[in-house]
């Protein structure tokens, strides 16, 4: 059966022919349990003696369903056991994949994440047909992997947060300081002025100061000169009578 137009993405996992469902609108209410039924599938296989390795592999990778022309479709992991052949055009359409999508080579790319992880399903895929142990231990190395990459997105994501919110409190402290630095180089201009001031008044006090002990230093000679001078009088006086 022809893939229907308007079908999901394309995927390097194999999928059998997609499956009808019914129209859109009556399949719809039916969608909610089907992650919960797979996860109750997932764990009896998981605990449960070994199915069969088709079913392992509907548990290990879930249908996928999409919409077209108003009709819901279903498409099942292929249960085409994978050969030499299917390895090789796997890396080719893997290394084809990675070309027209304009993937990088190095560094976080979300779409070369995307089509390696595809890789790896199907790889789980093929391996899970040929030997279910196999395939179970590498659905738990995958889940592993995943789990490992979504602790290191949650820490990065975390130390985005811590750091944007450092650098917003080193922002604020940044402008919390300018504003001090601003208000103290006010007081320093007005501590400035009054040291001017101050001064200003010591040199005129220490003027007037130099003034007064100098006009003082005049009187108190004046005074001395006119006593001397009396002093000389009385004496020319006093000889004058003494001789008469």
């Amino acid at each position: 059966m022809p893939a229907p137009e308007g079908g999901p993405r394309e995927s390097l996992i194999a999928y059998d022919a997609p499956l009808e469902l019914g129209p859109a609108s009556e399949v719809k209410s039916t969608e909610g349990g089907i992650q919960a039924q797979m996860q109750q599938k997932l764990a009896q296989v998981q605990t449960d003696a070994l199915p069969e390795a088709s079913q392992i592999l509907n548990v290990m990778l879930p249908c996928r369903e999409f919409e077209s022309n108003a009709t819901r479709f279903k498409q099942y992991p292929s249960q085409k056991k994978a050969t030499r052949l299917d390895c090789i055009q796997l890396q080719e359409a893997l290394a084809h994949k990675l070309l027209q999508r304009q993937a990088r080579e190095t560094g976080i790319c979300p779409v070369r994440e995307e089509l390696y992880a595809q890789c790896f399903d199907e790889l789980i895929r093929q391996v899970t047909l040929n030997d279910p142990c196999r395939g179970l231990l590498l659905l738990r190395v995958r889940d592993e992997i995943r789990m490992t990459i979504a602790a290191y997105q949650t820490l990065y994501q975390s130390s985005v947060t811590f750091g944007t919110r450092k650098q917003l409190q080193a922002e604020q402290g940044q402008q919390d300081a300018k504003i001090e630095i601003k208000k103290l180089e006010e007081h320093k201009q007005q501590l400035e002025a009054q040291v001017v001031e101050l001064t200003a008044k010591l040199r005129a006090t220490e003027r007037q100061h130099a003034e007064r002990k100098t006009a003082d230093t005049r009187a108190r000679q004046e005074e001395m000169d006119f006593l001397q001078h009396q002093k000389n009088h009385l004496d020319q006086f006093i000889k004058t009578v003494n001789t008469g």
